[in-house]
C-alpha cells in the first residue's frame, strides 16, 4: 500500500458510514473505494484534489510533496501610492496627508531603531 492511499484510509478512518459519504462525495460506488483498499485500483490518484479538499487538507499532505511556499503576510513589501491612500483615507488623501504618514512612519522605525 502507498503513502497516499494510507493517508486516505487514516482520515476515512473506522467510522461507519465514511466511506460511502466520501464516495458520494467523489461520485463514484463505496465498492471503488474498498477496491482501493484492497489494492485492486490505485484510481484515488485521479481523486486526490477532490479527497483534499472533502477532508481540508493540502493536496500536498497526500502527495508527500513539500507544501507549497507562501509569502509571510508580516513579510515588509511594496505598497503602491494608491493602495495607501486607500487604506489610510479611503482614497481621499492628498499628496501632503502622504507625505506627512511617510515621515511619521521613518519616524517610529528610526525611534523604535533605537
Amino acid at each position: 500500500m502507498d503513502d497516499m492511499l494510507e493517508r486516505i484510509l487514516d482520515c476515512i478512518g473506522p467510522k461507519r458510514g465514511a466511506t460511502k459519504a466520501l464516495a458520494e462525495y467523489l461520485d463514484i460506488s463505496p465498492n471503488s473505494i474498498t477496491n482501493w483498499k484492497n489494492g485492486h485500483s490505485k484510481s484515488y490518484r485521479a481523486y486526490i484534489k477532490q479527497i483534499a479538499a472533502y477532508f481540508n487538507k493540502p493536496v500536498e499532505y497526500f502527495t508527500g510533496e513539500a507544501p507549497e511556499t507562501k509569502k509571510d503576510p508580516a513579510a515588509p513589501s511594496e505598497v503602491s501610492e494608491s493602495d495607501l491612500k486607500f487604506a489610510l483615507f479611503g482614497g481621499e488623501a492628498t499628496d501632503k496627508q502622504l507625505d506627512e504618514v511617510r515621515r511619521f512612519a521613518q519616524f517610529i522605525k528610526e525611534r523604535d531603531a533605537k
